[in-house]
């Protein structure tokens, strides 16, 4: 039994593979212009969320490989604690993050992906209320899609706050191969719509 169960969870990792790459082929065709205002469409959904607006503590990402650009975000609200995340072998390191200084404070590190400089305060990971997580693929049951490095699969089982998977509409599926490491996400955010799981 244990021997099926192994094989089957082994069954999922080229099936993921094979979606990972079809969905970040079409993710990088979206027209510059349009993921712009897909982008803003985004950032104004979130900005009018209440969850969002009484959030104090986040933590945030920076856009690759044409993932939502949440920057209009923060730029909007710097009064608010923003923590970015450095990846440091295969954990995250999160330090916080001075809006009003940001370009200054940022630095392009592994995966030529834009992060916090080292010398930067850690965030204060016990209270964190919200944190916005990127993703390749979100489905109506709550469950990511990443990227393959285990970076947040590994991280997410500890951490405290509500989290919600940022993605365009194109990328919210039925259903996502699942394996049981997987966790559900609380909300999935999108350009036109908002999925809240266990929050109603």
């Amino acid at each position: 039994m244990i021997e099926a169960i192994t094989d089957a969870q082994q069954d999922k990792q080229p099936i993921k593979k094979q979606l990972r790459k079809d969905l970040l082929t079409k993710r990088r065709q979206i027209p510059h212009e349009v993921w712009q205002q897909k982008s803003l469409a985004l950032c104004d959904r979130l900005s009018n969320w209440q969850i969002f607006q009484q959030a104090q503590n986040i933590l945030a990402f920076t856009s690759f490989r044409q993932e939502p650009d949440l920057s209009t975000l923060w730029q909007r609200f710097p009064e608010k604690n923003w923590g970015f995340a450095r990846c440091i072998e295969k954990d995250l390191m999160w330090h916080q993050v001075a809006i009003a200084d940001f370009s200054n404070q940022m630095q392009l590190g592994a995966f030529n992906i834009l992060e916090p400089q080292p010398y930067l305060p850690l965030m204060d990971l016990a209270n964190i209320d919200l944190i916005l997580i990127p993703a390749v693929a979100g489905d109506r049951q709550g469950y990511r899609l990443g990227y393959g490095g285990g970076f947040y699969d590994r991280w997410l089982p500890h951490s405290t706050g509500l989290k919600a998977g940022i993605i365009f509409d194109e990328f919210y599926i039925d259903e996502l191969p699942r394996e049981p490491w997987d966790i559900p996400l609380d909300v999935i955010f999108t350009d036109s719509k908002a999925l809240m799981l266990g929050l109603l």
